[in-house]
């Protein structure tokens, strides 16, 4: 869910002019998973630029005061998400954490670091949202050591139905700076791809798995 659509088009273009976000619709990425894509992004470019990692802390910030203002801990995924939990909870002046992939294999086995206490809610900071996994993995790591999950908050995602299947189950709503659709409309106001590309990006996030094919061509 997008809640200031001027900010999503102002971030979206910043995107764009750092290449954090690149569009080939006709000259694909092919993703680890196999998938076919037109689009790479990379929201780590966002920390060369304090004047663009600003602007989206404060609006993180500006989320987390009007929807969860009684959050006790700010999380963030690792490694992306870690500095941007990091700012936004320095603004708070909240308590931040971090969760990773997986527990590590020595010292104290952590998979949560800063900590997250029994009944202390806490919101996710995320860069990028794809099919979802990872943000719910971190969900699920919280979950378990029996604190309570007020949202996911990202600064992209694909808005794949896929992963919002996978937020709704888990009962976590999800709050995203800047999406897909928006960074396409504003890539052909900018010029940045021709118009006639717009039902081959579109078809994409339909059918991911099978793009450039549609199912009926299968």
């Amino acid at each position: 869910m997008i809640l200031n659509n001027s900010f999503a088009r102002e971030l979206a273009a910043h995107l764009l002019e750092i290449n954090a976000v690149v569009l080939r619709p006709n000259d694909p990425f092919t993703w680890t998973s196999g998938w076919n894509s037109p689009i790479y992004c990379d929201n780590r470019l966002t920390l060369r630029y304090p004047e663009i990692r600003n602007e989206i802390e404060n609006e993180f910030t500006s989320i987390i005061q009007e929807k969860f203002s009684d959050v006790d801990v700010i999380t963030g995924t690792a490694t992306a998400g870690i500095p941007h939990a990091a700012w936004v909870a320095s603004n708070l002046n909240k308590p931040m954490a971090y969760v990773r992939a997986k527990a590590k294999a020595h010292g104290m086995g952590n998979q949560i670091e800063g900590g997250v206490k029994k009944g202390e809610s806490t919101v996710v900071i995320e860069d990028l949202i794809s099919t979802g996994g990872s943000a719910i993995s971190v969900v699920e790591a919280l979950k378990f050591v029996g604190a309570k999950v007020d949202a996911v908050l990202s600064i992209f995602t694909y808005d794949f139905d896929k992963a919002s299947k996978k937020f709704s189950d888990v009962n976590v709503p999800v709050y995203t700076l800047t999406d897909y659709k928006t960074l396409v409309n504003v890539a052909v106001e900018k010029g940045v791809i021709d118009g006639d590309d717009l039902d081959l990006l579109s078809s994409w996030r339909d059918h991911p798995e099978v793009w450039p094919d549609s199912p009926s061509d299968e």
